[in-house]
């Protein structure tokens, strides 16, 4: 098995890789990279639970692990700053494909998976709610590329060039996010490697201490058996949801029409079953027959065979 290297350089609107250049990576920092909407934020809140138990974080959680290679989120040094000050055990976001990551041997990479008909789904959502103020964000970090595209009034108007641009042209303009496909298969020739666990956000919905275990067993911390069902409770979705709403300042608002009620929505999977029709998902089996038959059989299963880490 090759070892993994950062081969290429992601720049759109929303991603830039050679943020990375200024981060220095810890033994034992743990590296969440998700394709957009695939169960970042859950993997996130997962890990806060496990490093601070179920009372209140010290910080808001987008800055106890903040997205490092986002783009539009201004200057780099104060987001490594802030890191640079944590002592606890780091646990970094990041939303770049494998090929673009620093890889360190004693950082451990956690990847989420899901269909990618349900990530769809929760991506028209997202794009669907951003404000002027996050627009104007995003244009102005889009340089070469121009203005963020606007996102199409219903989600049927998105899926073709979401299917077809995104899926094979993306890395070139960044339109209007960055492929799903393209990043679960950077990761999916590694995920033997010791060091990288591969969770399912349908193995998250269907026995969620479960996939937490594994996690807490592959980051190496160590939970009192009776503190489990307080976590598992605190990291279902609609807690994290209401815990959002409650917390909720300005922040979520400006970015998101609907603020965090829009943002957690509804984190349940086949909602494209009532969407798509048969001429759009022709569109979605050209473009899964291109992947390893291995990887398209996992991330559309409903209830797919863990891969276990060695670690």
């Amino acid at each position: 098995m090759d070892t993994p290297r950062r081969t290429r350089t992601y720049r759109s609107h929303h991603l830039d890789s050679e943020r990375w250049d200024h981060v220095t990576l810890r033994s034992g920092d743990v590296v969440i990279s998700t394709s957009m909407k695939a169960g970042t934020t859950w993997m996130q809140r997962i890990m806060s639970l496990l490093v601070f138990g179920a009372g209140p974080l010290p910080a808001p959680l987008a800055a106890l692990s903040p997205w490092i290679d986002a783009a539009f989120l201004g200057d780099v040094d104060g987001v490594v700053a802030s890191i640079e000050a944590q002592e606890h055990q780091r646990f970094l976001k990041s939303h770049l494909p494998f090929d673009a990551l620093p890889y360190d041997p004693a950082v451990r990479y956690v990847y989420v998976g899901r269909d990618t008909r349900d990530v769809f789904m929760s991506a028209f959502n997202h794009y669907s709610a951003y404000t002027e103020f996050t627009y104007s964000l995003l244009d102005a970090a889009g340089g070469a590329a121009g203005p963020m595209p606007r996102c199409p009034a219903t989600e049927r108007e998105l899926w073709p060039d979401w299917m077809t641009r995104s899926l094979f042209d993306w890395e070139t303009d960044g339109w209007p996010f960055w492929s799903h496909h393209h990043h679960a298969a950077t990761f999916w020739p590694h995920r033997n490697l010791p060091n990288l666990l591969m969770v399912h956000y349908a193995d998250l919905l269907a026995d969620l201490e479960a996939q937490m275990r594994r996690v807490a067993a592959f980051t190496h911390i160590e939970v009192a058996e009776d503190a489990w069902p307080e976590l598992v409770a605190a990291a279902r979705f609609d807690a994290m949801k209401q815990e959002a709403i409650r917390n909720e300042k300005s922040v979520k608002p400006l970015f998101f029409e609907g603020g965090a009620r829009r943002f957690f929505y509804k984190g349940t999977n086949g909602r494209w079953r009532d969407v798509l029709t048969e001429e759009d998902l022709a569109l979605y089996e050209t473009a899964a027959a291109q992947l390893d038959p291995g990887l398209r059989a996992w991330l559309e299963a409903d209830s797919p065979p863990t891969l276990d880490s060695g670690v």
